[in-house]
């Protein structure tokens, strides 16, 4: 078994099949889109293992805790890593991670967006230690997000092969 699903495994985690969309709405982009070494990685929402959008939903400061984005951000992270390994056949296949962009729906007055997508940056940097894990990120609130969910987060990495 390939070195990255080993830790996934070791850990419990288990990578959520592709998102379908509600009815009548139409996603007209990929969700990994590979040019020569990287991997872009469009946004994706926190996904239940099943492969729903994961509950719960709403603004975090309001519906949800900081802990409950928090969570929200590292099922995002399960999401992104499903689809990787959708497209790349193999995560192991990623060298670097470049960078994330963590998007939250925040309550007014809601300030702490790099302690929610840190669910995201931690799963990261234990899957792939301090260096190839190592990215540039920002996190930042958002009035809204689409389906109502918490966390919203997109990506880079470089690849081999």
């Amino acid at each position: 078994m390939a070195r990255i699903e080993s830790r996934l495994e070791a850990l419990g985690l288990i990578l959520p099949p592709a998102f379908a969309p509600p009815p009548g709405v139409v996603l007209p982009f990929v969700n990994v889109r590979v040019i020569g070494n990287r991997a872009i990685l469009a946004g994706h929402g926190p996904q239940s293992p099943e492969g729903p959008l994961a509950k719960p939903f709403g603004k975090v400061g309001r519906e949800l805790t900081l802990d409950q984005g928090y969570n929200a951000a590292k099922l995002t992270a399960l999401s992104m890593l499903g689809y990787l390994q959708r497209t790349l056949g193999d995560l192991d296949r990623v060298t670097h991670w470049v960078r994330i962009f963590g998007m939250v729906n925040s309550a007014p007055g809601f300030v702490q967006q790099p302690a929610v997508i840190n669910g995201c940056s931690d799963l990261i940097l234990e899957l792939w230690g301090p260096e190839a894990g190592a990215h540039a990120r920002s996190a930042v609130g958002m009035a809204e997000l689409p389906f109502g969910m918490p966390v919203e987060i997109e990506g880079e990495v470089l690849i081999s092969g």
